[in-house]
This record gives structure tokens, sequence and C-alpha cells, in this order.
């Protein structure tokens, strides 16, 4: 009879000294440094400076004048966020903002999570071009997306009026009726923007496991309740990504009025962006400086409840 005997392990490697570690670590940490010293710089210069520089001025009573000697500018304190508050086109803008925001925003989620859920379910081989052909509104430029849309809503023979026509209904002047005109950006913005969120919403939908809607099939539970009870609760946290970088988006909506209808007619549809926007123009800086951090404070706390509302219980 042989006996064998098992081989004995090998013995385990020495530690490296602790100094040795030290040396390497400290040597990562320098490499590491140098390499992310390019962007802090650039963060600093033409971020971090910006933003300071446009606080320190919203209490300021700078004036283009005021240019070529920033420092002789007298401190006010909250004279211009006052000033703001009592501009009543400043509180059209918001009040326009505020209406783009609580129609745009819904609106959007809802036209991309049916659009995603389309492309989920209902769409096999030709998903990828409904896909590209749902987001190509998101990357054309403003300018061709505002002639497009001003043929669309011309009074007289736009295609919108004209299809309304044939119905008897009588044909509206979009963009120069107040009660009309931010209804139709709020449109153009909703079509243009919900690919972003279609997009967003398919991955997260695409990560819902199948096997919980086969169960509750089975159970009995139809579409609309597997909908409610597992796939909404599943893209909590998608519909919250999408809800904050929307709202935040629209907050600062700027480019609809200022290429479709330069804020009229009558202020209906100019927005706080825009007023802010022209209030630079106009050499008031501190005063649009004040206008800015007051629409930047807004973006904060609409940020902040929505977070509390959409955190996972």
């Amino acid at each position: 009879m042989t006996s064998s005997t098992a081989p004995a392990p090998a013995p385990a490697p020495a530690p490296a000294p602790a100094g040795r570690r030290s040396r390497g670590g400290g040597a990562e940490a320098r490499a590491g440094l140098l390499l992310a010293l390019p962007f802090v710089v650039l963060f600093l210069v033409f971020t971090a400076w910006p933003v300071l520089q446009s606080m320190i001025m919203s209490f300021t009573d700078m004036r283009i004048s005021d240019i070529r000697s920033p420092f002789a500018v007298n401190f006010v304190g909250l004279q211009n966020y006052l000033t703001a508050f009592e501009d009543p086109v400043f509180r059209r803008a918001a009040l326009n903002t505020a209406v783009f925001v609580l129609l745009g925003v819904p609106l959007t989620i809802i036209a991309g999570l049916a659009a995603a859920i389309a492309l989920d379910k209902g769409v096999g081989k030709l998903r990828a071009v409904f896909r590209v052909g749902f987001y190509t509104p998101v990357i054309t430029s403003i300018v061709a997306v505002a002639v497009v849309w001003r043929f669309l809503l011309q009074p007289e023979n736009g295609l919108v009026n004209t299809v309304l026509g044939w119905v008897g209904i009588d044909s509206p002047h979009w963009l120069g009726d107040q009660r009309t005109a931010l209804l139709s950006l709020v449109i153009m913005a909703v079509w243009r923007n919900f690919g972003t969120s279609m997009v967003i919403f398919l991955a997260g939908l695409q990560a819902v496991d199948r096997q919980l809607h086969e169960a509750a099939a089975l159970d009995g539970a139809n579409a609309w309740q597997r909908f409610r009870s597992i796939t909404v609760p599943s893209i909590r946290p998608t519909l919250l990504f999408v809800l904050v970088t929307t709202s935040i988006g629209y907050l600062q909506f700027f480019e609809e009025p200022f290429v479709m209808t330069n804020g009229g007619p009558l202020n209906s549809t100019i927005s706080a962006s825009m007023y802010t926007y022209s209030q630079f123009g106009f050499g008031n800086y501190g005063v649009a400086g004040a206008m800015a951090y007051l629409t930047f404070l807004v973006i904060a706390i609409v940020t902040l409840v929505q977070f509390r509302l959409m955190r996972e219980k």
C-alpha cells in the first residue's frame, strides 16, 4: 500500500514595508492631483470665479458704466432683489415661467413615458428607427424648429389652422394671441424635448424584472395594475431623474420665446431667463444678477421638494 501526502501550501508573500506603501500611495496621489489640476484651474477661473462675481454684483448698483471701475460701485444690500419683486414685468415673466413648467413638465414626462412603453412593448424590429425619429427634435437647432413651427402655426395658411378649418373651427392666431401664444410654446417644447425622457425611460423599463409582471399576470392583475404596482415603483429613480432635469430645464426656458415670439404679444410669453437676459443687455447688471439668483433659488427649492417627495420609502 502506498501513502500519498498533500503538498504543503506555498508560504504567503511577505507584506511590503510600510514606508514603501506610503511612498507609493503618495506618488499616486500626486499623480492624480497633477492630472486633475487643469480641470480644477479651468473650473475656478471660468466657473467658480464668475459665479462668485455675479453673486457679489447682485448686492451692488453696478451698471454698464461701471465696467471700467468695478471697485467703485456701491453696496446696496437687498435693494436689487426688492427691485426685482416690484418690477411688474419680472412678476409677469415669473408667472409665465410657472405656467410653462406646470404644463410642460407633466406633458413631457407623460409623452416620454408613453413613447418608451410603446417602444419597449409594442415595437420590435423598427425600435431603433422610432427611437432615432423621436430623438431627432432634441438635437435639431432651435432656429430650424422655430421656422418649421412658424409655418405650421401661421394664422391663414398654416397646416394646423388648415386642418382645423376642415372641421369648422375658426383659425386662431396661435403666436399673436395672448391666450394661445404661451400654450403654443408649451406644445412646441414638449414635442422638442420628450425624446430625451423617452430614451431615459426606455433604459429604465428594460431593467424592470419581467418575472414580476409574469407573476402578477398569473395572479389576475391587469395591465394598468401591473404598471401602477410594478413598473412605476421599479423606475422611481429614473422618474426622479427625468422629473428633476426636465423641471430645471423648463424653469430656465429661454430659447422658445426668444426665437418664436420675442416675449410677445404684450409680454405674454416672456420668461424669467429672457427678462434677466434683457436686463443684462440694458446694462442693469446688479438687478439682472439679483433676478438670476432668484431663479436659481426657485430651482433649488423645486429640486429639493422633488427629492423629498420622490425619495425611496
